[in-house]
């Protein structure tokens, strides 16, 4: 363990468990972004409604926020890798079933939406329980280099994912489809492979108290309340992702492998940021530099509204996305670092559930705006929301403005905790 416990770069892949789980993410976030071109461009070919397109982001929210307490208490009780590869097993199964219903001719919008209902409910387990399964894979002192590999990981899919699916979809929407469907079954193999670093914690009993502990536990620590709802407020508002086949297709004039393009813009960004700050990890004035990437963000958001250039929306996509990632890095971080282990998928799970409400939901608000106002005001309205947050943030959360460093949090939760015991 002696190589594991290094500061260098390698050290995290020196791990056989975390290249294992690394693999299995990418994997899995390319079928869902394969998944999530084709419903885009063939919902959107379907039903030539915006507001259909915010219905698809608001169906996969839904299964999450049904589910975080049951999310939250299962990730803790049970064997987080098998949980992950169950999941991961649905997800596959119900891309094959979009795959057979395109093949033949059968598959229309309500039944597109019950398949995104199951992949979203998929998702909401096996994204709360990745998170808290990272941090037993290595040493506390790797984490913050680990999260920024872990991002990379998603980001590499984000690239390839949509454009592979654009590509491919000018053989039909089956043909993305069937790709995420094997991704799916996959993944689900190797996350049944992975080893651990540490035991999982003893299971707690069941109580209304355990049950809420993790919104208990986020409400007590300011610093986490607060990266986290900055997060959630911002991409809420700022989140364009929904309204790409509408640009692509009416404001930019391009076609499947345009939007693939598009769609592959933040994770081409953030890819090449997340690997520089596994290189480079932050030292100090962390808070600082997370309210400086919203910023970033929500700028890039109304660059990209303005522009009526597929290569110039790219850019402004690739920007957007470097930001994301520093905010995502921090966040996570933060989380991790202030979480003790037994609470941790709880605490992952209400996690994942503000990252549902800021993407999925942010999606079915795209459309409603969209269709209320217009599809670039209302992105240009979204970006301008987020720099709001983001200066707002700064007055309501001075704690998180000033934190400094990651050792500094570290040292600080504890004592936190105990007080607010």
């Amino acid at each position: 363990m002696s190589s594991a416990s290094s500061n260098g770069s390698t050290s995290v892949f020196g791990l056989s468990a975390f290249r294992i789980y690394w693999s299995t993410r990418v994997l899995s976030t390319m079928a869902f972004q394969l998944q999530g071109v084709a419903v885009g461009w063939q919902m959107y070919a379907l039903t030539h409604s915006v507001l259909a397109l915010g219905f698809v982001g608001l169906v996969q929210y839904l299964p999450m926020l049904l589910l975080t307490l049951l999310i939250g208490h299962v990730a803790d009780r049970y064997d987080r890798r098998r949980i992950a590869a169950i999941c991961q097993l649905i997800e596959g199964c119900a891309a094959g079933l979009l795959a057979v219903g395109s093949l033949g001719g059968w598959l229309d919008a309500p039944i597109i939406f019950a398949a995104v209902a199951v992949i979203g409910a998929g998702r909401a387990f096996e994204m709360a329980t990745m998170r808290a399964l990272l941090p037993t894979l290595m040493p506390t002192a790797l984490f913050p280099r680990a999260a920024a590999y872990s991002a990379s990981a998603i980001q590499t899919a984000t690239i390839v994912g949509p454009a592979l699916g654009g590509l491919i979809y000018v053989f039909g929407p089956e043909a993305p489809y069937a790709c995420a469907a094997v991704l799916g079954l996959v993944s689900s193999y190797l996350s049944s492979r992975i080893g651990m670093e540490r035991a999982q914690p003893r299971r707690e009993p069941v109580s209304l108290a355990s049950l809420f502990s993790g919104f208990a536990f986020i409400r007590c620590q300011p610093i986490v309340l607060g990266s986290i709802s900055l997060d959630l407020f911002a991409v809420l508002l700022g989140g364009a992702t929904a309204l790409l086949p509408v640009f692509a297709r009416d404001v930019l004039h391009t076609g499947p492998w345009g939007l693939g393009l598009l769609r592959s813009g933040p994770a081409i960004g953030a890819l090449a940021m997340s690997i520089w700050l596994a290189r480079h990890p932050l030292r100090r004035r962390v808070g600082e530099t997370m309210f400086k990437a919203v910023i970033v963000f929500g700028l890039a958001t109304i660059v990209f509204a303005l522009s009526r250039s597929l290569w110039l929306s790219t850019l402004a996509m690739i920007v957007l996305g470097a930001a994301d990632v520093i905010s995502v890095v921090i966040r996570s971080s933060f989380v991790q670092l202030a979480t003790p282990d037994h609470i941790l998928g709880r605490v992952s799970a209400v996690n994942s559930m503000f990252i549902g409400t800021s993407n999925q939901l942010g999606e079915f608000e795209s459309g409603v705006t969209a269709a209320l106002f217009g599809t670039v005001p209302a992105v240009i309205l979204g970006g301008a929301g987020t720099v709001l947050v983001a200066l707002l943030w700064m007055r309501l959360f001075p704690a998180l403005r000033r934190t400094n460093t990651f050792e500094e949090l570290a040292r600080e939760a504890p004592r936190q905790r105990r007080e607010s015991s």
